[in-house]
């Protein structure tokens, strides 16, 4: 059986009713990259073109938890494969020594020990990546990098047909941008108008703030996000908070 046919029966057994909307076809594609290429767990993202970081899904709710950590602290695997479009292996050791914070708070958090990460080719909303999970470094090498890589093609070809059958406008996106892990990192951009707007911070600034806040307290920017939204976190709060860690 070839790696697309392989990749299509996967899929195809993604049979859960909660998860048949267009708006959840990410977390389907990543489920099935983690059955076709029997790795733990893979996570879908992309970088629009306003620059911002977007998860689309994940195969598990853990994997969605490895992604929100690598967001809090603004660095990791996918962050880099996105920003030099190369792939990046990295077992724990490499973890340990390039990204320390956010092997910290994986290890901590998750059962995750290694991480591949891969870019896609730019599909129409946007640059994106897998996220690969493995739960011991040995599992690395099993992986057959030539059939990670076509996965990608056929998790891009998958989003590009979808977006392309669809309407939708630059402004909104396509429907796979709107499910439940999108949206949550959308509450995220908005936070960071609140706080720019009532600290007069730039946006880089107020997320950095944001982040420094998440860290501090053990949660994730998008926890923090949801408290400012919903009024538990004001940004003076969050300002004198920073000033006293100083």
């Amino acid at each position: 059986m070839s790696i697309a046919e392989r990749f299509a029966s996967a899929l195809a057994e993604v049979s859960d009713p909660a998860l048949a909307g267009p708006e959840l076809l990410p977390v389907r594609l990543a489920r099935a990259c983690a059955r076709s290429l029997a790795v733990d767990d893979a996570g879908l993202s992309l970088v629009d073109a306003s620059q911002q970081r977007v998860p689309l899904g994940a195969s598990s709710d853990v994997a969605e938890v490895a992604e929100r950590l690598q967001f809090t602290v603004g660095a990791g695997p996918c962050i880099t494969a996105q920003e030099t479009r190369e792939p990046v292996f990295a077992v724990e050791e490499d973890l340990r020594r390039r990204w320390p914070v956010f092997t910290e708070l994986l290890i901590a958090e998750t059962p995750f020990r290694a991480v591949v990460a891969l870019p896609l080719q730019p599909a129409l909303a946007g640059a994106g990546a897998i996220d690969l999970y493995f739960r011991t470094s040995a599992e690395v090498l099993d992986l057959e990098v030539f059939e990670a890589m076509a996965v990608g093609e056929l998790v891009t070809s998958a989003l590009g047909d979808a977006a392309v059958w669809s309407e939708w406008t630059p402004a909104e996106g396509p429907e796979w941008m709107h499910g439940p892990v999108p949206q949550r990192r959308a509450a995220v951009w908005e936070a960071i108008g609140k706080l720019s707007v009532e600290l007069e911070l730039g946006a880089q600034d107020a997320l950095t703030l944001i982040r420094a806040h998440a860290y501090g307290a053990g949660v994730t920017v998008d926890d923090v996000a949801a408290d400012l939204l919903s009024g538990r976190l004001t940004a003076v709060e969050l300002a004198v908070g920073r000033e006293e860690v100083r």
